[in-house]
């Protein structure tokens, strides 16, 4: 071959080679981005974004529909209050309570209680404290009447009101002849008791075990002794203060129960971990049963309720301690 022909042959290949890396080069770079990051993966990023949005629009849509059907069930005539059991309350006054309670319910579902709407049916009567309420689906509501109970009555205008150990007033029930009046030196106006002497009375009434209270035929205030509670056929019960009710009812139960006390005519306990007895007969029998009822082992306290109640003060000017 002529040197011409070597030369020409030799650039051509140099040419090649030239125009290949340049091609190697293009495909290199062609996937970067301005940065100079490689962009590999960029479609399958694009095409993962899109089917996510996707999956996210359908899942609100489905969310949407949940709710809208769930707002629907709720309140449709398939989970309608059809069958209403009423338990807690009874008498006359019980009659209207159910009956205002039963009309309420069979506004509602079982999937949606309006407590409010059952709650103002039974404001209007007193002897109701609180309301528990159940379904049963699909259609049975249960609603137990938590009541008030009356521990005494007071006088207002020439008749007897039952008062609660909190001192709410029942003035819509009749006050059952063996309640114990509480005294009062202003008749009450209000639908609770406002006097602090009064006040600690019924509570003391209220933090009473059963028996006891059953038989607590008069309860009043002395300037000489406070808090003063007359058994029947038994003897006086002194507590002083308010304070501390149900340990003073828990000592005065357990001189009651001692033979040794039989015949007494006072039990002082208002310092409970030290009670004291008074006025027993002369000659009196070292033996011997007391005929009122004891207080049940372990009991103490009948209702929290009352518990809470204890810790009314009473009127220092008008109970004192002997």
């Amino acid at each position: 071959m002529s040197a011409i022909g070597t030369r020409a042959a030799s650039a051509a290949g140099r040419l090649a080679q030239t125009l290949r890396e340049r091609a190697l080069g293009a495909r290199s770079t062609a996937g970067r981005p301005a940065g100079g990051r490689p962009a590999r993966g960029r479609s399958t990023a694009v095409s993962l974004r899109r089917p996510r949005g996707r999956a996210l629009l359908a899942a609100g849509a489905a969310l949407v529909l949940l709710l809208a059907g769930w707002f629907w069930l709720r309140d449709a005539s398939l989970v309608a209050v059809r069958t209403v059991e009423i338990t807690g309350v009874e008498g006359t006054q019980g009659t209207r309570v159910r009956a205002a309670l039963e009309e309420a319910a069979r506004s509602m579902t079982t999937l949606h209680v309006r407590h409010g709407a059952l709650e103002t049916a039974a404001e209007p009567f007193s002897i109701v404290k609180r309301l528990e309420v159940s379904t049963d689906f699909p259609h049975t509501m249960r609603i137990h009447v938590v009541t008030n109970v009356a521990v005494g009555a007071v006088a207002v205008d020439s008749r007897r009101i039952a008062v609660t150990s909190d001192g709410t007033l029942l003035r819509d029930v009749a006050a059952p002849a063996g309640l114990p009046q509480i005294p009062l030196r202003v008749a009450s106006v209000g639908d609770r008791l406002t006097e602090r002497a009064a006040v600690a009375a019924v509570a003391a009434l209220g933090a009473a075990p059963p028996p006891l209270r059953a038989r607590v035929e008069a309860i009043e205030m002395t300037a000489d002794r406070g808090l003063t509670l007359q058994i029947a056929h038994g003897p006086l019960l002194v507590f002083g203060n308010g304070e501390r009710l149900a340990a003073k009812w828990a000592a005065a139960a357990a001189v009651l129960a001692d033979p040794d006390a039989a015949g007494a005519s006072a039990i002082v306990v208002i310092a409970p971990e030290r009670p004291a007895v008074t006025g027993l007969p002369d000659g009196a029998p070292v033996g011997g049963e007391s005929d009122i009822p004891t207080l049940p082992e372990g009991a103490v306290s009948p209702d929290p309720a009352a518990e809470d109640a204890s810790t009314v003060p009473a009127d220092p000017a008008a109970m004192t301690s002997p």
